[in-house]
């Protein structure tokens, strides 16, 4: 039987150690993640919102959608799932629906941001936050549905570092602590100084999440010098989605100018094995005419 999923990421985070945390979009691209030997996963909504229907992460994507995708990816691993929550999609009894409805589709945890709505990816211009106020209510709210019987890992997020400074990101990252949260996630500090203050100013026993994207804001430190600085779970949102679709483009263009991408290719009999083939036709033996009752 599959180990409770939030239970599993408690166990993982209790370790104390430092969790590299490749983002998933899709089931397959997912237990590619498990398969590389991750103990874990991050349903990313910006990869999501640009696998799923090619859009931009800037509110387009549906509740509805997210839980159906991150379903189908729930169902393909055995490791913990995260998932982006966004803003909840709405009130505190949004949020609450929300952080039901992703542990009901087999999340091991769920983010939940203070952006106003519609959102936007973290590492973009155009970002506002709600108050302070609104934004604890959604952590209060999100707490509340998980002594109500929603058993996740709650992922409490601020993007107020663009628009309010440093100061007012981490007091709101505080604030969602004793709101209970279980993670905390300042989203976009801009240097290593700024990762080193969050993580000197966020309570000691708070785990700490921090997010690296090619090309964004933050700086792409190893995970040893993060660990030191006090970051438990790093997550890389973008690296498989952004190989992918490079890859996908090289191999296009070969295409295009008559040279097949040979060497870029998965060999067939790993790319059937890893959807599934092998181990379909070896439980489909069980059910022939002629196999044993």
């Amino acid at each position: 039987m599959k180990p409770l999923p939030a239970r599993s990421l408690r166990t993982l985070l209790a370790d104390r150690r430092p969790l590299v945390m490749p983002c998933c979009f899709d089931a397959l691209s997912a237990r590619l993640v498990e398969r590389a030997g991750f103990p874990l996963t991050f349903m990313s909504g910006f990869a999501v919102a640009a696998t799923r229907l090619a859009l931009p992460d800037t509110g387009l994507i549906s509740f509805g959608e997210m839980v159906d995708q991150g379903r189908q990816i729930c169902r393909a691993v055995g490791i913990p799932v995260i998932g982006d929550g966004d803003t909840g999609y709405g009130n505190a009894l949004n949020v609450k629906r929300t952080v039901a409805g992703y542990a009901a589709a087999g999340f091991a945890g769920v983010m939940i941001e203070d952006q106003q709505w519609p959102k936007r990816c973290g590492h973009t211009r155009g970002k506002a936050v709600v108050d302070r106020a609104e934004a604890v209510t959604r952590i209060r709210a999100a707490a509340d549905a998980r002594a109500e019987g929603a058993d996740v890992v709650l992922v409490a997020r601020t993007d107020a570092r663009a628009s309010h400074g440093l100061d007012e990101a981490i007091a709101r990252a505080r604030a969602f602590h004793d709101a209970g949260a279980d993670i905390l996630f300042v989203e976009a500090p801009q240097s290593e100084a700024e990762l080193a203050a969050i993580a000197a100013a966020l309570p000691p026993t708070s785990i700490k999440m921090a997010n690296l994207v090619e090309g964004g804001a933050t700086p792409l430190l190893p995970p040893s010098r993060l660990e030191a600085l006090g970051f438990t779970l790093l997550a890389y949102p973008l690296t498989l989605l952004s190989t992918a679709a490079k890859a996908m483009t090289e191999a296009l263009e070969g295409l295009k100018n008559g040279q097949h991408p040979f060497d870029m290719v998965m060999e067939f009999g790993a790319l059937r094995s890893l959807v599934g083939f092998d181990a379909y036709d070896a439980e489909a033996t069980r059910y022939r005419d002629d196999a044993p009752a």
